[in-house]
């Protein structure tokens, strides 16, 4: 029946989640182990940007099975794709470089010379004490979770936003949604382009965290302006600025969380992306209820004002001040 059926897709859900959630976390452990602190940032960004092109190809690509081959088939279609990711990540990628038969001894020094080796070695136990007493890593976390809740609002709530309130049909309704995360697979990588220009010429003060602030402080100029336009079309292209503003500081979180916690990045990280998808998860509850009562503009001047508060958080991050030099107990 059908109480049966809902059973088995929220129970399908769970574990969709569960799966995805060692993604993040275990690419930014990857990226501290392999890629120098000076080009952590373009790494980032490109591995966020698959994040946006998948997002935006992905209502066409699902629509085209569901017309052709039935409803049936876009989950297996979804599922062989999960697979070939998880095949070809196996077969590939390893810890560390020195592990990769394909990495030469040259660019193995080439590695080594931008990685702190320390760092790099596998620890045995986490430190909690010490993570939990970061301020760099509790300002991020906080950043993050603002950032989730604003960013979620394009995933979950921007199509049926364009469509019921805004007044677009389906079909001009779902090409416009696709522009938010064009912008997002667009700035990503352009983002980190520029946290890593910026770090090697003024340092990872200005190139981590001041793209981060100016990034998501810039998306909440532009939320506020979409929120306010009259055009929908108009506000769509604004609206999805904002969201290309804010994924211009995605690189910023990733690689300083790499550079914060060294040999447990993957953990730090890990708690980082919980505290996004709590904003996330947030964000499906509040935006209509926000909305409900009091407006969707409403709902986008909530999400500015987290992006506000995203962005200040970041004054107080020093992305020098590694995870090893935080005292593990009070004195």
């Amino acid at each position: 029946g059908i109480g049966s059926a809902l059973f088995v897709f929220i129970a399908v859900r769970f574990m969709l989640g569960a799966g995805e959630a060692v993604v993040y976390p275990a690419s930014n452990n990857v990226v501290a182990n392999w890629v120098p602190t000076q080009e952590r940032g373009i790494a980032n960004g490109l591995i966020f940007a698959g994040v946006g092109v998948g997002a935006g190809i992905t209502p066409p690509f699902i629509t085209f099975i569901l017309t052709h081959f039935g409803w049936r088939w876009s989950f297996w279609g979804s599922a062989l794709l999960g697979i070939a990711a998880g095949a070809v990540w196996f077969l590939i990628a390893r810890d560390s470089p020195e592990r990769h038969p394909w990495v030469s001894k040259s660019e193995l020094e080439l590695i080594r010379a931008g990685v702190d080796v320390k760092h790099a070695q596998h620890v045995a136990s986490t430190p909690w004490a010490r993570i939990v007493r970061s301020k760099e890593i509790l300002a991020i976390t906080l950043s993050y979770f603002c950032y989730g809740y604003v960013a979620y609002i394009f995933f979950t709530w921007f199509f049926i936003y364009l469509t019921t309130v805004r007044g677009l049909d389906l079909r001009s309704g779902a090409s416009y949604t696709m522009l938010p995360f064009i912008a997002m697979a667009v700035c990503s990588p352009v983002g980190g382009i520029i946290c890593d220009f910026v770090t090697r010429h003024y340092g990872k003060r200005w190139g981590r965290c001041g793209i981060a602030v100016v990034g998501i402080g810039l998306a909440s100029v532009f939320i506020l302006i979409g929120a306010k336009t009259a055009s929908p079309q108009v506000a769509s292209f604004v609206l999805a600025g904002g969201a290309g503003a804010l994924y211009l500081s995605q690189s910023s979180f990733w690689s300083v969380s790499a550079d914060v916690a060294g040999p447990w990045a993957g953990t730090v990280s890990g708690a980082m992306n919980t505290g996004g998808q709590i904003g996330g998860a947030l964000t499906a509850i509040l935006t209509p209820a926000i909305a409900g009562r009091f407006g969707w503009s409403a709902s986008f001047v909530t999400a500015a004002a987290l992006c506000v508060v995203g962005s200040l958080v970041w004054l107080v991050v020093d992305p020098d001040h590694k995870l090893t030099h935080v005292p593990a107990t009070s004195a």
